[in-house]
């Protein structure tokens, strides 16, 4: 595709950067988006969240229409809002859930893997019931995981309230040996996402860009969370959150005066978007 060299491209995230600490899009934040789509530029929601997640929060919030996007499961699925179709696409082996799932509750620790409408768990507890609250997305306890899957799923989510500790050794310990296959990060202390290995904000970005015909230097990524740091240094410019979590600045290359409740989006929009 022939290089738009004056479409701009914002790649944001949802919790802590997009959205304030009530869950809502403020109205400063709303009218500079709006304002760059009138512009033509396009908006993509960058986010760990499952794709049926975030797309009950995109309509929530009026999030339609030519020139917006998602990438979900932090970068395993693009789907483009406007056709409603799904352009990019990466999933893990299903015969991993087995094992994985076995490792994980031998240590004691909360795992979740997704079909297309639900969250799938062999246990239900307060982990499971508070995504589900925080998420949206609903969760379905089934006997055997590997059973259940009907495809190969995006992700799975191991989760661990009080021992941030455990979660790194299930990733050095466990994790590691399947690293031919899977990819790991932190999303936050107590959420360690698995991925299919390469799977990143940060590839998403790149595979957009060239997607839309969009040059690097035009891409624009805001965020707050250690799963941002991919697409923070991918993108030609990786604004930081004033609120983003410690660790995180130090891989973009401009922090925010204003936090998420004070129309911090709005203020990377105005200062890199907009013409």
């Amino acid at each position: 595709m022939r290089a738009n060299r004056n479409k701009r491209i914002l790649f944001t995230d949802l919790d802590g950067t997009l959205l304030n600490d009530k869950k809502q899009i403020s109205a400063g934040n709303q009218t500079a988006i709006d304002e760059a789509l009138a512009q033509g530029h396009a908006i993509v929601i960058s986010t760990g969240r499952s794709l049926p997640s975030a797309l009950m929060l995109a309509e929530r919030l009026g999030f339609s229409g030519e020139g917006r996007y998602i990438i979900a499961w932090n970068g395993a699925q693009i789907y483009d809002l406007y056709h409603e179709k799904t352009i990019y696409s990466s999933t893990l082996p299903r015969s991993l859930a087995r094992p994985l799932f076995d490792a994980a509750a031998a240590r004691k620790i909360h795992i979740q893997t997704y079909d297309s409408t639900h969250v799938l768990s062999e246990h239900d507890n307060q982990m499971l019931r508070d995504y589900e609250h925080f998420t949206g997305h609903h969760y379905r306890i089934v006997t055997d995981i590997e059973c259940a899957l009907p495809e190969d799923p995006y992700k799975m989510l191991a989760i661990r309230y009080d021992s941030h500790e455990d979660l790194e050794a299930f990733q050095r310990d466990v994790l590691s040996a399947y690293s031919d296959t899977i990819s790991s990060f932190f999303s936050s202390d107590t959420y360690l996402e698995i991925v299919p290995k390469g799977v990143s904000k940060g590839s998403a970005i790149r595979w957009m860009c060239n997607y839309m015909g969009i040059p690097l230097e035009n891409s624009v990524a805001a965020g707050d969370a250690q799963n941002d740091i991919s697409m923070l240094e991918a993108a030609h410019i990786g604004a930081v959150m004033h609120n983003a979590f410690p660790g995180v600045a130090e891989h973009g290359n401009y922090v925010t005066e204003a936090d998420n409740n004070h129309d911090g989006l709005a203020e990377i929009i105005r200062k890199f978007i907009l013409r």
